[in-house]
């Protein structure tokens, strides 16, 4: 890995929001616009550490562990509906004393986002929807239940825990060192071996609202980012995300899957540094 990342300066941090030890990554200036990071489903904080570090001389930037991942605490019992994800964010602002945020979504982190962003238009300056959908198809959320029901993985060492990691959907052009800078991040001592620091009921017990029809609410200008590759988010749907929410454009990145923040993370932080200097 060639350039800086955002861990190797950011700030960590805990706070208890409604419950919960939230763990985030804080970098940049206190009292600056805020941005906030949200990554996608059992993922983590530094899924953005190669975009953060662009940011931090010009806002107060925030990377969150939601509920249930990374090093944020698990729900018990679990909790892990659209309506947690997002009353998370609104008292994470009110413990930060953010008035408001540009918010920045990727995966089931975009669909929070665009949800968060609907439901409290206020508190949202910018929204940043990065290849995410509004909805779950039915088969789909079947298939993330009956996953998140199985019993997790422990693999025997460190070293075999990073080989085994995987992206899902797997395609990705994300160079190797940062992959395992990933794993590496996103796994803990478990059961007598390692396994990935995420709740699995953040899968076999997720209640993902249909966002369709909460898009048109959305006041924020607002960025959508596609891969070009990405079997998730398609053109077709793009087009029709970009013509619901009122005051939004969409970039397509070529050569990139669905993880596009970590196949083309350059071209992704030129497209939302061009989106955020031109509000």
């Amino acid at each position: 890995m060639t350039s800086a990342l955002a861990c190797e300066t950011a700030r960590s941090r805990t706070l208890e929001v409604r419950g919960l030890r939230l763990h985030f990554l804080e970098s940049g200036r206190p009292g600056a616009p805020a941005l906030c990071f949200l990554h996608g489903g059992a993922a983590h904080a530094h899924w953005f550490d190669k975009v953060t570090p662009a940011f931090a001389d010009r806002f107060h930037v925030l990377s969150l562990d939601q509920r249930g991942h990374g090093e944020s605490q698990w729900a018990e019992p679990p909790a892990y509906g659209t309506q947690d994800f997002t009353g998370d964010l609104l008292e994470l602002m009110d413990r930060l004393g953010w008035a408001r945020m540009t918010v920045i979504g990727h995966s089931m982190g975009g669909h929070n986002a665009m949800t968060f962003a609907a439901w409290h238009p206020e508190r949202v300056s910018a929204l940043v929807i990065i290849d995410s959908r509004p909805a779950i198809p039915a088969e789909r959320l079947q298939f993330m239940h009956a996953r998140g029901r199985r019993m997790p993985r422990a693999h025997p060492t460190e070293e075999a825990a990073i080989q085994a990691f995987r992206l899902l959907p797997r395609e990705t052009f994300a160079e190797p060192a940062f992959m395992a800078h990933l794993a590496r991040a996103g796994m803990t001592g478990r059961n007598g071996g390692w396994g990935w620091r995420f709740d699995p009921a953040t899968h076999g017990n997720r209640q993902p609202v249909d966002a369709w029809p909460l898009l048109g609410r959305i006041t924020a200008p607002t960025l959508i980012v596609r891969g070009g590759l990405s079997p998730v988010l398609t053109a077709e749907m793009a087009d029709r995300l970009r013509a619901s929410v009122p005051r939004s454009t969409l970039v397509t990145i070529p050569q990139a899957y669905h993880h596009l923040t970590l196949d083309r993370p350059t071209q992704f932080t030129a497209a939302l540094d061009n989106f955020l200097t031109t509000l």
